[in-house]
């Protein structure tokens, strides 16, 4: 009789936490995350870079972000620094990344997936930081970019390439003189990352406990269309990733960090 008690319990905490993601549109709407000018009526439409390893990172783990950014009109780019080709079906994953960007709201033309022999998807590929961040800015810089946002320095899971990214874009943010922020997404221990929805309830308390604004939490306004997105991903849209995307806190939220110099 406890469990039973228990698991209801749960699963009224877990209906809870989707109503209040319902409730996203009012809530972002007091999130200061790019939105500084709004107050005073100026434009604050940004050009932001978002910066991943693989394809399906961009829905994985980055979509509440995307959502945010794509329905407050500023202009989000996608720089994918592999073809995820460690299976061989490289060319497959890229366009499947193209039609997820699609139902994210992000033009294909906005999305970048390079192909470099010396970055190359999997667990032992130690990419070079140094073409990281030539690529990088190759790309901050054709498109006038005013934000970066990419992993924090575990990756969330910690891949190694996710994490590489994650130097990659540090070491660019630290020897430019650009006036370009950069934000991180914060890696979660296994029990948030896994508790779905819930996440959201910690994740804005800690996020309004910063005074500085260095950290901000995002919710997903629309976590169906991240599920519509992921399975684009036809190659990679198996069982443990679909219980992936539906327990995943980063289907719900995301928090991000600001990187500092």
């Amino acid at each position: 009789m406890v469990w039973l008690v228990i698991v209801g319990l749960l699963v009224l905490l877990w209906a809870v936490s989707l109503g209040k993601i319902h409730l996203g549109s009012s809530l972002n709407s007091k999130t200061t995350f790019l939105n500084d000018n709004a107050s005073a009526g100026l434009p604050s439409r940004k050009n932001v870079l978002l910066v991943i390893a693989h394809p399906d990172d961009e829905t994985m783990f980055f979509s509440p972000t995307i959502n945010y950014l794509t329905s407050r009109g500023h202009n989000v780019y996608i720089l994918c620094l592999s073809t995820g080709n460690a299976d061989g079906i490289g060319g497959i994953r890229k366009e499947e990344l193209y039609l997820a960007s699609v139902v994210l709201k992000v033009p294909s033309q906005r999305v970048k997936v390079v192909d470099h022999p010396d970055l190359q998807d999997g667990f032992h590929k130690v990419w070079n930081c140094n073409l990281l961040e030539m690529i990088i800015k190759e790309e901050v810089d054709s498109k006038a970019i005013d934000v970066i946002i990419t992993f924090d320095n575990y990756g969330v899971s910690g891949h190694c390439n996710h994490c590489d990214v994650h130097r990659g874009v540090r070491k660019l943010f630290q020897n430019s003189s650009q006036q370009v922020e950069a934000w991180e997404l914060v890696s979660n221990n296994i029990l948030r990352k896994y508790c779905g929805p819930v996440d959201i309830w910690l994740s804005i308390l800690l996020a309004r406990k910063c005074l500085n604004r260095e950290l901000q939490s995002l919710l997903n306004e629309n976590p169906f269309q991240s599920y519509a997105a992921m399975a684009q991903h036809r190659s990679q849209w198996i069982w443990f990733r679909k219980l992936f995307v539906s327990f995943s806190s980063y289907t719900y939220v995301n928090t991000l960090k600001m990187m500092n110099r």
